[in-house]
């Protein structure tokens, strides 16, 4: 019998947040989940921020709990979402609460800096998809308003690595999170300085770059006391969230694409090098960094977004089931493929009302309208599979091996219905699993860091054989293949089309 060694994963969603914790022995994962709290977004002053305090304590509380069971830890990781950042002060204090993707301040965002930087530049020396979120445009934006944070910022910290730091008191830059912000440049693996300079930053702001996998510093004396734990090493792991995932996909080999299901769905392969052509900016494809010098090439699909949002709406309504399963249930036994929406459209970034825009959507293009909760439900769904075949199907255009499998991960996997759905859609066999994909590869790359596992295909092997999967083979290919058609014709209408 080996040693049992403990690690504890801070993995932090849009919507919610966890610690985990892992624990290796004998070359099995096992994984507990210790705490889960609410992310909220806080709407103040006509803006909406992330509350970075509430989550640095919700971490002292999971570690306090593992202390208070004797656990020794070996380290601490943390993953959350990518573009959003904090700034901190000349003093090393927090100046505020950063903003949130979802602010509106950044719309029109990227028309302004392409005043100064085309668009076509911007593609060519980072590879991003353009969002009006992303941290260049962000950045771009609050430099424009004279937000005084960014004014008076010694050092501008992504969410993973601000926590770090708040938990260690060393500033640095992982390499996967900074990688979705529109800053880096793959080819040269470093902040391009170009894109930069409009912004009135300095490299020396963003901390020294790290990969995944290295140590950031230990617990301070502080933490130390107000969780009972020692000098505990906080590793940098692959911070950004879908990085983790996609490092959790149980493959055995390359041909396969991956799903990453949760409030948002990304879709993607794993490639050798970055996929920068006039072809992939024509799809609006991105490059992030992954493990291993890999690229994460993928799309952003607005995925349980559009469920999460509808939820929200129907909670004060006793007539409308909560619960996720029943509103599943009650999607399927109302009539499919009526009508469809295109998920990524601008008309649902931020709309005051989401099933009131999923109608005026229908509506615009002719189609009949969704009125009750389920056939809502069902619209989504719908959608949301045939968005993932268009995708795979320009995936299939630009991947450089064929793609024969897609593994699905997170979340959503629970979703059995939207699985064979989208097997079904995609006319390809889904293996979805594990759902818990991003902490478990967040506890694998500090399981790596400790030198119990030597590579990412030995981390795969491991995470195979700790978990369930389970598959799901495609049926009804004609049935499909119509509606899929009909979908195309239904979100090529120029009044609702996706904004590039």
């Amino acid at each position: 019998m080996t040693d049992t060694h403990h690690f504890l994963a801070v993995d932090l969603g849009a919507t919610s947040g966890r610690t985990i914790l892992g624990s290796m022995a004998d070359g099995r994962l096992q994984q507990r989940e210790i705490t889960r709290f609410p992310n909220d977004i806080i709407p103040q002053g006509g803006h909406l921020y992330w509350d970075i305090f509430a989550l640095y304590r919700e971490i002292l509380h999971g570690l306090r709990l593992v202390a208070a069971e004797g656990i020794q830890l070996t380290s601490i990781g943390i993953d959350a979402w990518g573009c959003d950042f904090v700034c901190v002060g000349r003093d090393g204090g927090i100046l505020r609460n950063p903003l949130c993707y979802r602010d509106p301040h950044t719309d029109g965002a990227q028309e302004e800096y392409f005043k100064l930087v085309d668009r076509d530049t911007v593609y060519a020396k980072t590879g991003i998809q353009f969002m009006n979120f992303n941290s260049l445009f962000q950045l771009h934006t609050m430099r424009r308003n004279a937000d005084s944070a960014l004014a008076a910022a010694d050092k501008v910290l992504f969410i993973p690595d601000a926590l770090s730091y708040m938990l260690t008191g060393q500033a640095v830059c992982e390499y996967s999170v900074l990688s979705t912000a529109q800053l880096l440049n793959p080819r040269t693996g470093e902040i391009d300085a170009d894109l930069l300079r409009p912004l009135g930053l300095d490299r020396s702001q963003f901390g020294p770059m790290v990969r995944p996998g290295t140590r950031v510093g230990t617990l301070t004396d502080d933490v130390q006391k107000a969780t009972g734990l020692g000098p505990v090493p906080v590793i940098a792991v692959a911070g950004h969230d879908t990085a983790s995932a996609v490092a959790a996909v149980p493959a055995a080999g390359t041909d396969f694409a991956y799903l990453s299901c949760g409030t948002w769905s990304l879709l993607g392969i794993e490639s050798p090098q970055p996929i920068i052509h006039a072809e992939s900016q024509r799809y609006n494809f991105t490059n992030e960094g992954g493990v291993d010098g890999t690229t994460r090439f993928l799309k952003n699909i607005c995925g349980m977004w559009l469920l999460e949002q509808c939820r929200k709406e129907w909670s004060g309504d006793a007539s409308i089931p909560s619960d996720v399963g029943r509103l599943v249930a009650d999607a399927a036994s109302v009539p499919f493929f009526r009508s469809f929406i295109n998920p990524d459209d601008e008309a649902f970034a931020h709309p005051q009302s989401m099933q009131e825009a999923i109608r005026r959507y229908c509506a615009t293009t002719s189609q009949p309208v969704p009125q009750s909760y389920a056939e809502v439900v069902r619209v989504i769904f719908d959608s949301l599979a045939m968005r993932y075949r268009q995708v795979l199907s320009w995936l299939d255009s630009l991947a450089p091996m064929p793609i024969r499998t897609l593994h699905a991960i997170g979340g959503g996997t629970h979703n059995h219905h939207l699985m064979q759905m989208t097997a079904n859609a995609i006319g390809r066999p889904v293996v979805a699993g594990p759902v818990e994909g991003t902490a478990i590869g967040n506890i694998m790359m500090q399981a790596r860091a400790a030198g119990l596992v030597d590579g990412l295909a030995s981390m795969r092997r491991i995470i195979a054989d700790s978990i369930e999967m389970r598959r799901y083979e495609p049926t009804d290919a004609a049935l499909w293949d119509a509606a899929y058609a009909r979908f195309l014709q239904a979100t090529s209408d120029p009044n609702a089309a996706e904004a590039h």
